[in-house]
């Protein structure tokens, strides 16, 4: 999951302006390892943890902004607004939003939705679905599939 997040996180810093990415998925299915791929990418080296009670944790990376939200806490859409993500939204920001489904109507468009899903019984890793939202969002799973050998048969 770090690897796909390193190239995640490359594929975005090809873009201009602020970039969101919504992260669905259970609980423990790799999330925040994908996050942390991410991050790495930009260069962050320190610990990178869900910031499940804090909701908004900010990185400020040489590339851009970077801010990583956790609605899994939040029991209403309506307790977004307080959070301030529209202050968020300026210049080169890149939103990492985790739980997306929990701010439904209350967040704005992701560029690229990704889902992480435990495989079939009996076989290891993750399914993940990258849903590219906007034209920004599917030049990044261009980049994605290119960067990464193995995808390239899935997405033929």
């Amino acid at each position: 999951m770090q690897g796909l997040g390193r190239a995640v996180g490359a594929a975005v810093d090809a873009t201009e302006g602020t970039f969101i990415i919504a992260l669905e998925g259970e609980l423990g299915a790799g999330k925040t390892t994908l996050v942390g791929g991410i991050l790495r990418s930009y260069g962050v080296t320190g610990p990178v943890r869900s910031p499940t009670y804090t909701l908004i944790e900010p990185y400020e990376t040489v590339g851009r902004p970077v801010y990583h939200l956790d609605l899994y806490r939040l029991t209403d859409p309506g307790e977004v607004e307080p959070l301030g993500i529209r202050d968020l939204l300026t210049g080169s920001a890149l939103l990492l939003i985790e739980w997306p489904s929990r701010g439904a109507g209350a967040i704005p468009t992701p560029d690229l939705g990704v889902e992480i899903a435990y495989p079939a019984v009996g076989t290891e890793g993750r399914r993940v679905r990258l849903t590219p939202h906007s034209l920004n969002g599917a030049n990044v799973v261009r980049h994605i599939v290119a960067a990464i050998p193995e995808l390239r048969q899935l997405s033929s």
